[in-house]
């Protein structure tokens, strides 16, 4: 599945975790939640994967909106405030640099 947001900002993906959160998405919110939870405990100690998080966390805000899904808009919200929050207060130096360079 093609995360065209990132084509269109010139970021190549080095996760799946676009595809990983569209295959969640026609699960419903549980599916949602549980794959952020895997994917948040497997891979919060990586700075570049973090910040992919955040970022497809952030897109799916946006895509889920524009679709008029409520739901679904305020559970990524909801997630994503919590992984931003958790990059910004333990990303030091150059990782919290490329975490900022790159979700700008």
């Amino acid at each position: 599945m093609a995360w065209a947001v990132a084509e269109a900002i010139g970021y190549t993906p080095i996760t799946t975790f676009w595809d990983d959160f569209t295959i969640a998405d026609h699960f419903g919110t549980d599916a949602i939640q549980d794959t952020y939870n895997r994917a948040f405990k497997a891979w919060k100690g990586d700075y570049k994967y973090l910040t992919e998080l955040v970022m497809v966390l952030n897109h799916k805000i946006w895509q889920h909106y524009r679709a008029n899904n409520t739901i679904y808009s305020e559970l990524y919200n909801k997630l994503w405030k919590k992984a931003d929050s958790y990059a910004m207060d333990n990303l030091k130096d150059d990782e919290l640099r490329y975490f900022l360079r790159v979700t700008d």
